[in-house]
């Protein structure tokens, strides 16, 4: 069994803080020696969670923290975005065509990149709050 190591960071929900989320994973995943390109796929969905957390679990209220913890072993990086809140519903898939011609808000694109950019993603509600897991393999 690999050894893991977990790493945590609490942010306020202030929008532009997801960018200090962002980069602290990404510098994770440079020492694990990510290529370039998933590491990018890596700072867009934990921005993105980080984004709903910030808005949709927190309200945008600067008194609560979002939790961050990186856990990595030797094949894969994991990381929890946690917020006090319920969750988000979940939006319908986006549509380009659809945001274009103002049939679907041109917002609602983070669940579905997250999905999109992330090996493997689980959302979960609890009494405690919102939790997003997200796991990125080192070989894909």
């Amino acid at each position: 069994m690999p050894a893991e190591k977990k790493l945590e960071l609490r942010i306020p929900s202030i929008l532009g803080f997801e960018k200090v989320a962002m980069e602290f994973a990404a510098s994770v995943a440079k020492t694990m020696n990510f290529p370039a390109e998933r590491i990018e796929d890596l700072k867009t969905a934990v921005a993105e969670a980080c984004l709903n957390a910030i808005e949709h679990g927190h309200k945008l209220d600067a008194s609560t923290k979002v939790g961050v913890s990186l856990t990595m072993d030797d094949s894969k990086l994991q990381i929890a975005v946690r917020d006090e809140g319920q969750g988000v519903d979940r939006p319908e898939t986006p549509s380009v065509e659809a945001k274009m011609t103002g049939e679907q808000t041109p917002r609602g694109w983070g669940i579905f990149l997250i999905e999109n950019l992330m090996d493997e993603v689980q959302f979960q509600s609890t009494p405690e709050g919102h939790l997003v897991k997200m796991i990125i393999h080192l070989q894909k």
